[in-house]
């Protein structure tokens, strides 16, 4: 039987997707796909990039975007719940802003159907970043001359709005693409790329049924319209050592937000992409180690138990997903000289 790595050495690409025994792998796009209303401009998302991390978008001025979704690492916290204003810690584990472009809803239980809708929540969320209203974090901002410069250059107006703030956060959000990795170089024929062990992992991550669910070009399910998410139920097999152990079911998910007890335990599928750097794992970020987390999926998921050489195979190939990020230069945050900001 032919590997996988002879099966691509084999094979003439002329395209970015290489069809298998085991399902289509595919690469990673090196641009996002942005809305009609909200196209990406270099203006617009340098103007994002300030916001993102401005900590005055928060009620005490200590927290932004970037204190929970750090770009500087792998675009979360390491964190199983994040810290918000006044040492609050959030009930979930940020997801990964990296890539975050190509999922098709945001945050666990996809209750954003974009990455605007998305940067709506953390500013009035009372955990997060504890902004009593919109109206009071657009008021922070006009305090700040220096906002209507960059509003006027990304959007021709220095009119600062809710809708401008939350689509400069989206603009530049959609820049944050990490490709090329060794995975993606293997798939385009450089059979180097891989190692052995992680040929071997990727052969067992698709014959054991991992790609069912992460899957496409982000791993994280098929490619559907914005809004429509891709979701699994998680746990899907009861395991009293497990549930004892990482308490994997006491969150129900995507029910808190539909109030349907069908959605009970549905949780967004998320992105194996750079996973290796976004430990801990899952929804509530009780599993501190990649290896386990494969054991576990494979347990409760497809209630499979893998052997030590399996876990390793497969861990050794996420590895492998870690791409190439683009380099980060922090902005200049515009000043208040000689006064003191009204932080409460």
């Amino acid at each position: 039987m032919k590997t996988l790595r002879s099966i691509i050495s084999a094979l003439l690409l002329t395209g970015t997707t290489v069809a298998m025994a085991g399902g289509n792998w595919q690469t990673l796009p090196e641009t996002a796909p942005a809305p009609a209303n909200n196209p990406t401009t270099s203006a617009k998302a340098h103007l994002g990039k300030m916001l993102y991390h401005d900590p005055r978008l928060s009620a005490s001025g200590t927290v932004a975007c970037a204190s929970c979704h750090n770009v500087m690492a792998g675009g979360e916290d390491n964190r199983a719940g994040s810290v918000g204003i006044r040492g609050q810690v959030g009930g979930r584990s940020a997801p990964t802003v990296w890539n975050a472009a190509f999922n098709s809803v945001q945050f666990w239980d996809g209750r954003a159907d974009s990455l605007e809708a998305q940067a709506k929540g953390p500013v009035t969320n009372p955990i997060e970043m504890g902004m009593k209203s919109w109206d009071d974090a657009i008021a922070a901002l006009k305090q700040i001359p220096g906002y209507k410069p960059a509003f006027s250059a990304a959007f021709n107006s220095d009119e600062i709005t809710q809708e401008r703030v939350v689509q400069a956060i989206a603009a530049y959000e959609r820049t944050l693409i990490t490709p090329n990795s060794p995975y993606d170089r293997y798939v385009k024929g450089d059979s180097s790329a891989l190692t052995d062990q992680q040929v071997r992992g990727m052969n067992t991550f698709a014959e054991i049924g991992c790609n069912h669910c992460h899957g496409g070009p982000a791993f994280n399910g098929p490619a559907l319209p914005q809004g429509q998410g891709f979701f699994m139920k998680f746990p899907i097999n009861p395991n009293p050592e497990l549930e004892s152990k990482y308490e994997l079911s006491a969150d129900s998910g995507r029910a808190q937000v539909t109030k349907s007890a069908d959605d009970a335990h549905l949780f967004k599928v998320p992105t194996l992409r750079n996973i290796a750097l976004t430990a801990p794992y899952f929804h509530n970020g009780n599993v501190k180690t990649l290896d386990e987390a494969v054991r576990v999926m494979a347990k409760v998921q497809l209630d499979k138990n893998l052997d030590d050489k399996q876990v390793g195979d497969i861990t050794a190939f996420l590895n492998a997903l870690t791409g190439e990020f683009p380099r980060q230069d922090m902005p200049r945050l515009p000043a208040t000289p000689g006064k003191t900001f009204p932080f409460e």
